[in-house]
């Protein structure tokens, strides 16, 4: 889908303005890039965890690759935090099948298929959610690693949308490869076109462990191709906050 009609279709549902979208203003292939929908379920103090789960992945999951979400995955956060949190991620091809999810997740089968969650009382708090817009260097998501047991969530912020534009230009034209080079696993990238934490940039990467982990990120800081692209004035001033989350899989 091109981006103008991403745009148009979304300001129209009064889900995003135009001004938001930070990745790539440069004429470039913008075709195929997937939509996420990052969401973070608060729970209650003594809730009925195992329901909500039982409910993400009986229910929720099924629907939304039914209705076209090519992945759906569940995670929880790591560190013992209160209150707890689950994730999950969606991936849609475009921004019409993420349309699509919003408009039947309150059907009558949707519903219907929810009574044994519903019954089950207050499980959450509230959602948090970040809709997220792919980048050019990496418009699809990629599977996880052959026993991938730990997710690294990690959100970009920047002091204007100029900072994130040029950090994702950053990305897409260098440093991504040396993601790659190193052994940083990515799952996505993504531009934050709505959520809590605009403007910023938003990617997970997937290792087998901790260790596994520390290990890469070792290597990609000590490596020439970094730092040589770190000082380059291009790239100045491109990130005021870094939040980072650690998940397994559900």
């Amino acid at each position: 889908m091109k981006r103008r009609k991403f745009v148009a279709a979304a300001a129209a549902s009064s889900l995003v303005s135009p001004l938001a979208f930070a990745n790539s203003p440069e004429d470039r292939d913008e075709t195929n890039h997937e939509i996420y929908d990052l969401q973070t379920y608060e729970l209650t103090f003594g809730s009925n965890r195992q329901a909500l789960l039982d409910y993400l992945k009986q229910v929720k999951s099924p629907f939304l690759k039914e209705i076209g979400a090519k992945h759906f995955m569940i995670f929880t956060e790591l560190g013992g935090a209160q209150p707890s949190k689950i994730w999950t991620l969606a991936a849609y091809p475009d921004f019409v099948s993420y349309q699509k999810a919003l408009t039947h997740s309150g059907s009558e089968a949707m519903v219907k298929q929810s009574e044994s969650y519903t019954a089950a009382g207050q499980t959450y708090n509230r959602i948090s959610s970040s809709l997220l817009y792919a980048f050019e260097g990496i418009k699809q998501m990629n599977d996880p690693i052959e026993g991938a047991g730990l997710f690294e969530l990690r959100i970009y912020e920047g002091m204007n949308e100029d900072a994130v534009r040029r950090k994702i230009k950053m990305f897409n034209k260098e440093e991504l490869a040396l993601f790659y080079k190193v052994g940083l696993h990515p799952v996505f990238f993504g531009d934050m076109v709505v959520g809590a934490h605009v403007p910023s940039l938003v990617y997970m990467l997937n290792f087998r462990n901790m260790e596994h982990r520390d290990t890469a990120w070792s290597e990609f800081v000590a490596h020439p191709d970094w730092n040589r692209m770190k000082v380059k004035e291009e790239y100045a001033n491109t990130v005021s906050n870094i939040r980072r989350i650690f998940l397994e899989p559900a």
